[in-house]
């Protein structure tokens, strides 16, 4: 259930990639990227299937050699999501994962050499109806730029990313979309800014190596959010030190906290205190294990006493006010009360049973494991 969402976005340009649409009135799109060696195949195809599992709706792979250009045509074959191919310098791998059905090429026109060589990569996308992203990063800035600026700065990253906006314009090509990321938050939002009133181009949005799990996170949820709610931002990825599909995760919980996207349960908790009926903790993290399989939005709230417990579920689809028993609330009323031994399972057949009712199965997977929760009290 979403409340107000004041966010106007930003007018841009729609491209294609693949199936999904970036840019004009599509929805904010959440990509990751793979870790592992592309030139394992099956490696890759696993991972790519686990991050559009969770949520992926576009995957970027590195393609750093031709051998990796070859597996690339591989895995595509074996997955459905669309793939961003990620090359620099070597323009002869960009037009080999053209052939071989490359959803996106990811490119620094700037470091791919000759001004032949980057009519070459432009004209294979044309031709084949490819985008491509010009990805401009604080830490592999030109020389003269390093020169000029001293050191990275929002003006900086814009001047890259406009350099090389200049050579696909000279060759006439507008299915591009750009990124500005640096590590520093103020200094990537600073460049996105500047940026997004040059240019109608959609823009792909990130805290460039934002750190671990944790750190990450926080710095990407600041910054992207930043943008996000100033209505700037057509696609997003969030950098982690950690498993891709974290980022994924954290980018739909970034997405959904804006009220930009729903996907998939938003749970609603309490962070617990000694007022609590039952472990809060232990049973949020038991249900975001058992639940991640739904796709379907819904508003789930949890909440350890009668305080704020009654008003938090009956806003929510199905809700939790804790007590000794607790009672659930569907769709803001009062349905029964729960003996607190039996809160995981009696809340997720609640959930699984509205999910159902709105035409989305939500069928637990018969290999999903059973997370028990230790009860307080």
């Amino acid at each position: 259930m979403f409340g107000e969402n004041p966010i106007q976005r930003r007018k841009s340009r729609r491209i294609m990639v693949g199936r999904v649409a970036v840019g004009g009135d599509a929805p904010v799109s959440v990509q990751s990227m793979t870790n592992t060696e592309t030139t394992d195949v099956a490696a890759t195809v696993a991972q790519i299937i686990a991050l559009e599992n969770a949520g992926a709706d576009i995957v970027r792979v590195s393609i750093p050699t031709l051998e990796a250009a070859e597996a690339f045509g591989r895995i595509k074959q074996q997955v459905s999501v669309p793939l961003v191919t990620d090359i620099h310098f070597d323009y002869k791998i960009a037009l080999r994962v053209a052939e071989l059905g490359a959803d996106c090429l990811r490119i620094n026109p700037g470091n791919i050499g000759r001004e032949d060589r980057v009519r070459a990569v432009v004209d294979a996308a044309r031709d084949r109806g490819i985008p491509i992203r010009i990805g401009v990063n604080a830490g592999s800035l030109e020389k003269e730029l390093q020169k000029k600026y001293g050191e990275p700065t929002s003006d900086a990253l814009v001047e890259s990313a406009r350099r090389h906006i200049d050579m696909l314009d000279k060759f006439d090509f507008q299915d591009f979309k750009v990124s500005v990321k640096a590590s520093d938050v103020f200094m990537a939002v600073a460049a996105y800014r500047k940026l997004a009133a040059l240019i109608d181009q959609p823009l792909h949005l990130g805290i460039t190596e934002a750190g671990g799990f944790r750190s990450g996170a926080v710095k990407s949820a600041i910054g992207l959010g930043m943008l996000l709610a100033e209505g700037i931002g057509d696609t997003i990825r969030v950098s982690l030190a950690a498993d891709p599909v974290e980022e994924v995760r954290v980018g739909w919980d970034i997405l959904k906290a804006l009220h930009v996207r729903s996907k998939g349960i938003n749970l609603i908790a309490c962070p617990s205190c000694s007022r609590q009926e039952f472990n809060v903790i232990a049973t949020v993290n038991a249900l975001e294990q058992r639940l991640e399989d739904i796709k379907e939005p819904l508003d789930v709230a949890v909440i350890g006493c009668c305080v704020n417990g009654p008003g938090e579920a009956k806003a929510a689809q199905v809700g939790l006010a804790g007590g000794d028993p607790s009672l659930l609330y569907i769709n803001g009323k009062p349905d029964h009360k729960i003996g607190n031994d039996k809160l995981v399972e009696e809340i997720e057949r609640a959930i699984r049973a509205e999910v159902q009712r709105r035409g989305q199965p939500g069928d637990k997977p018969a290999d999903k494991k059973v997370f028990p929760i230790k009860q307080t009290g």
